[in-house]
Parts: structure tokens; sequence; C-alpha cells
């Protein structure tokens, strides 16, 4: 619910911005179509100030000698003022047709124009071509810039001028619709007499002056602009333009002058000032978190891309390091292995079996965390040497995993899951890394053994990248965050040194790899040290791992917070692996749906083809960086084609279920350790898998 009213919201605000921006484009002559039977002769022959309530029709000139300046397509807060400047100069009034979006993001200069004495026409919301609208958007084209100058300068207007008009020569039927819609609605119509062409970029200063000089002393309306393009050319023109008409004559007057009106710009009423100050606020607010979150977006980007950068520069660097002999002498003694087991009837079986045929001297210590579905006997019935079967009641994962540690008589203790089988040389690679005294703990690569279904293939992909990449750059970088459950292996002194593991998470495996390295311990990681697990196959049994392995490693990474400040190797992890985890991990996944609202946005409101290459090229930089990892860990990429498919589905999921686990994190909840349906037959996957 949180979720649903955090991305509507942050919708709302897109789709506000949209609409303030959506379909501005810059005014430009239009050429007149042959279709005139609808317009009146009044309105054809007569003056540019046009009175219609689609029956009657009149219209006003500008008397000989005087001059009305108006500025369409404003408020702009580089060129306005300047204008403002030169007319301020010369003691020039001034008509500007603003739009209501600009007006809603720049209120200030509306009010500096009011202040200024001069008068303000409504040139609509976003400026779109009305003859293409209907009457409902013509009339909320109009109403909402009604409301957005009530709330920025507390005036109304009764005159409008239409996007992209011209004069009255221009005139057809289908712009002269909408002047008369516009009269019935009681506007007054204003065109020009003469058209600056300030808006060509190829316009220099003495055609300016010479399309705004009329002939013979006629009266006229001038067209400028004040925004929607390049406009620096016509504060420059104005400050020529205006001595020039003045020495020969001529005077400045506006639209009310003309036409005997007491003002254009009435007092707007209280209900309408309240909506606009409403609008505006929600223009500006809209602009100022669109501007805000395009700003994160990029930061985002370029860091996202600067990671990637480093993780595969140091994940290259741990798979060009030599294999034999990195750690000294082979490591040749016994070793124990800890499964603890709850329910595991239907893999526990092949786990031992899988065991059993370890190429490394190994002892065998199942504790059966008080399962009811006979795990125990099971275990007991393999009959293989070196096995010991613990009973104990229900006490949770970390208990039973403690009294493994207890019962275990070697240096070297690994950690299984009771749901995974190992390869033959998976305990002799894990263990190799305790040559070297300085390791205190060694994580495996976990694999899925089960890629029957779209789910379980999304995660091998997810898998691969997370050890094959992540993992080798971590231990480069010491700054292992987890040890997985599934397969580690632990020198006991470490154990001891930070207490066995706790339940205060979770996130169990995690809790245990950070303090270890607080400890002082080295934590690194040995690739070839496989082990085959069964992963969710359906979306139900995906969010339920996911949402507590979220919800352990927000645990984790809340308790050992004070790395951050530490020295020594606990603070290179606090400031390298916790940093990680809170900003790439936990942070940016939390604003993926936001960003995801944000792509939509793009398509609709931005340049789609723009939006969609920039999304396409981080598809693409994800994509090479999968093949990479696929390709150190001699995986198929024939799984790889479904990627794309993940980022639409597989991923939101995840970005959920770390949502509701952040979510519940901030409400205090606490959750149980939750078990997830087995199907075993691993055991004959893993005869595939190595066959």
């Amino acid at each position: 619910m949180v979720l649903a009213v955090v991305l509507t919201l942050f919708a709302s605000i897109l789709v506000v911005n949209g609409i303030v921006l959506g379909e501005f484009t810059q005014d430009g002559a239009v050429a007149s179509t042959s279709d005139t039977d609808q317009v009146p002769a009044a309105a054809l022959k007569g003056g540019p100030i046009i009175q219609t309530d689609g029956k009657t029709t009149s219209t006003v000139s500008v008397p000989a000698k005087q001059i009305v300046l108006t500025f369409d397509d404003g408020p702009d807060p580089k060129y306005t003022p300047a204008i403002l400047d030169v007319l301020a100069e010369y003691d020039v009034p001034a008509t500007f047709f603003m739009i209501g979006s600009e007006i809603s993001q720049h209120p200030d200069l509306v009010r500096r124009v009011r202040d200024a004495g001069h008068e303000i026409g409504i040139h609509t919301f976003t400026h779109p071509d009305l003859s293409t609208k209907n009457e409902w958007r013509r009339a909320v084209e109009m109403q909402e810039t009604q409301f957005a100058l009530a709330g920025a300068a507390g005036v109304s207007s009764v005159i409008f001028r239409p996007p992209y008009s011209s004069t009255v020569k221009a005139l057809d039927n289908s712009n002269w619709a909408v002047m008369s819609d516009m009269g019935g609605q009681g506007y007054l119509t204003v065109v020009n007499d003469l058209d600056s062409r300030d808006w060509e970029a190829a316009v220099t200063m003495d055609d300016i002056v010479t399309a705004v000089t009329p002939d013979d002393g006629a009266g006229a309306i001038l067209l400028f602009h004040d925004g929607g393009g390049d406009r620096s050319k016509t504060a420059e023109a104005l400050a020529t333009v205006i001595p020039e008409l003045q020495a020969k004559g001529y005077t400045f007057t506006t639209v009310s002058k003309v036409t005997g009106m007491a003002t254009v710009n009435p007092v707007a009423t209280a209900k309408e000032h309240a909506l606009g100050v409403g609008l505006v606020g929600a223009v500006r607010v809209a602009r100022h978190v669109t501007g805000w979150f395009a700003g994160l977006l990029l930061l985002l980007g370029i860091l996202t891309v600067a990671r990637l950068v480093v993780i595969l520069v140091l994940g290259r660097k741990h798979a060009r390091r030599p294999k034999v002999g990195a750690w000294g002498s082979p490591y040749t003694r016994p070793v124990t292995v800890i499964v603890p087991a709850y329910n595991e009837k239907e893999c526990i079986a092949d786990t031992l079996r899988s065991l059993a045929a370890s190429t490394h001297p190994i002892r065998i210590v199942v504790i059966d965390d008080g399962s009811t579905d006979g795990t125990a006997e099971i275990a007991e019935a393999q009959n293989l040497p070196n096995l010991t079967v613990i009973w104990q009641p229900n006490s949770g994962k970390p208990a039973a995993l403690n009294t493994g540690i207890a019962n275990a008589g070697t240096e070297v203790v690994i950690m299984m899951d009771g749901d995974t089988v190992f390869e033959p040389d998976t305990v002799r690679q894990l263990v190799q890394p305790f040559a070297d005294p300085r390791v205190g703990a060694v994580a495996g690569n976990a694999k899925v053994a089960n890629r029957t279904g779209m789910v379980a293939l999304w995660q091998h992909i997810e898998y691969v990248v997370g050890f094959s990449i992540d993992r080798r750059a971590y231990d480069v970088a010491q700054c292992m965050a987890t040890v997985p459950g599934a397969i580690g292996a632990f020198r006991r002194d470490a154990l001891r040194q930070v207490g066995g593991l706790s339940d205060d998470t979770l996130a169990e495996d995690t809790d245990l790899t950070i303090a270890i390295i607080r400890s002082g311990w080295r934590v690194v990681y040995e690739e070839q040290a496989r082990a085959w697990t069964e992963a969710p196959a359906t979306m139900t049994q995906l969010w339920r791992q996911r949402y507590r392995w979220s919800y352990g490693t927000m645990q984790a990474m809340w308790k050992h917070r004070r790395a951050l400040f530490e020295g020594g190797a606990g603070g290179k992890f606090g400031r390298r692996g916790l940093l990680n985890l809170a900003f790439f991990q936990t942070l940016l996944p939390l604003l993926s749906p936001m960003i995801d609202v944000f792509l939509i946005y793009g398509l609709f409101f931005l340049d789609p083809v723009e939006t969609l290459l920039a999304w396409l090229a981080m598809l693409a930089v994800q994509t090479l960086s999968t093949v990479y990892a696929f390709r150190l860990d001699k995986e198929s990429l024939r799984p790889l084609w479904r990627l794309p498919l993940q980022q639409f589905v597989y991923r939101q999921v995840m970005y959920l279920v770390l949502i509701q686990s952040t979510l519940a994190a901030l409400g205090g909840i606490r959750l149980g350790w939750q078990k997830l349906r087995r199907t075993g037959g691993l055991e004959a996957l893993l005869g595939q898998r190595i066959n």
C-alpha cells in the first residue's frame, strides 16, 4: 500500500511535469488554407483585435502612428528580464501573451511584468495547435492558464492569442473555429499586423527592424517573442526598433487603450487565486522533483557503471591469480562438515551421499533440528562412515550450527544446507585457503541445480553473476559480506573468537561473516569449490526466500553499522562492504520502481528514442558483464536469452521484496525462519551437471 501511494504520487508529479513540457514548440507563421467560407468578412477585412460570439463579429485596428508591442511564449527567466529592462529604459508599455506552464514555473517574472504596468494575455497552457483539439481540451488549456495567472499575479485576463497565429490574412475555417469558441467564452482575440520573425534562426537585426516598421504611418500590433526558443536577438532589436519608431513619430500603447477598456487584467476571484496558488505550487514541485530525480538518475547511472568497471577489473584480477600453490602447502587435514537439517527428507540422502564421495577426508555431523518428517532416520539409514546424527529440539538454524561446531573435532568446519549437494572435489578445493593462517573463512561457489523453469533459470543467471564476478571482486577488495550457508568453510578459532553463530538476524551467514572480518580474519572466495542447491521453482517460494534474505541482510547491516568508523580490517569492510550493501543492494533497488516509472515518463513526454537508447545501453552493459561472468564460470550462454525478460518480471519482484523487507524492518516486525518446499533429486541433477 505504501509503495502504491509513493509510486502514484511520483507518477502524478511526472505527469504534471510532462504536461507542462509536453507539446511546446516555438511559434512560427502558419500559412492559411484556402477554406475561408466560414470566416466572416468583418474578420477577413478588419483589424487584428477580434470580438465575436460566433454570430456577430467586430474588429478593432490600431490607430495611425500608434504601436502595440506584444510578446509571446514567455515568461522566460533569461529573455523576459532583458526585454523588460529595454521597455523600462524607454518607458514603453507592452502586452505579454503568456503560456500557463511557463507562468507556473516563473511566477516571480509574471509579477514583475504586472508590477511594471504591462498587460498580460492568455497563450494557452501547453502551446498546442488549438485547431486540432476538441472543445474540452481548449477549455482546459484556457482555464488552467487562468488559474496559473491568478496564482502567480492575482489577476485574470480577457485577451487571448492562439498559438501559431499570424495576421488576419491567415484566417481560415480551422483557426476561426478556435477564435469563435474563445469569443463565446468571453475572450477578445488579438492577432498581429507585423511579425518580427525573431523566431527565425537566420534573421538579422536589419531584417527585424524592416519587418516591424509599418508602411505610411499606419498603426500596428507587432509580434515579438520573449520565450519558446533562442530570443537573444529580441531585446537587442527592441533597443533599435523603439527609438527608430519614436523618431518617426510613433507612440506606444496597449490593447486596453486601443479598445477603450479599463483593464484587460481584472483582479482574480478568491477561488481562482486559491486554485491558482495550488496549481503554481504543484507545477514548481513537479519541476523541482523531476529535475532532482533526473540529476539523481544520472548520478546513479555513473556510479553503477563505475562500480561495474571496478567489479570487472577486480574480478579479472581474482580470476588471473595462480591456482596451484596460491595458499602455500596443500591443506590435507581432515575437516568436519556440519549439515543442519529441518524437515529435509526429500534432499538429505542426496546430500549425504555426495559428501561420502568426497576426495578430502571428512567427518559428517548432521544436526536434526526437531524434524517431523523422518529426516534423522533417513540420515542414519545411510550407514555412512564418519557420520554422526545429533537429535535436538527445534531451536533454529544458528543453534543447530552451534551444536555442530561444538561436536566438531577438527581445525576447520564446513557448513552446508540440507538441500545441497557437493561435487567430489568440493571440500578439497574449499579448504585449501586455510593453508594461510590469516584466512578465517572461505566462501564457495553455490550453483542452481534445477535449471528447468524460467524462475529457476533467472536465479541461475543471478547466482553466476553474483558469485563469479561480485564475490571475486569482494575477495580482492577484502570486503566479502557473506559466506553462503549453502557452502562455507570456517576456522574454528575464528568461530570461537566471535562466539559462534547468533540468532540476532535472519541472515546468520552474513552476520557471522561480518563478525569474522571485524575480528581481523581474512575471508576469501574459492570459485572451484562448487555446491549445487535447489532454487525455488515458483514466485511464491522465491518471494519467501528472498524476503527472509533481504530482511536478514538489513538486520546484519544495522547490527554491524559501527564498522563504518572502525580502523583495520573492520573499518575497511565497513567503508567498502557495508556502503556497497547500503547503496547498491538497498538504496538503488529501492529507487528502481521509480526509475521504471521515469522510463515510462521518458517514452511519453521526453524524446522516446533517446529514452529507449539509454535503457538499451544499460541493458547492453549488463548483458556484457553477465556474459563475462558466465565465461569466467565456464557456463553455457544459452540461458542468457532470458536476460531481457528478467528486466520486466524477476527484477521487479526482487525490488518489491526489498521494499517489503525495508518496510518490515522500519516497522519493527520480526520474521521467523521460513522453510521452503523441496522436491529432491539433486544427486541425479549433479550427475548431469558434472558428466
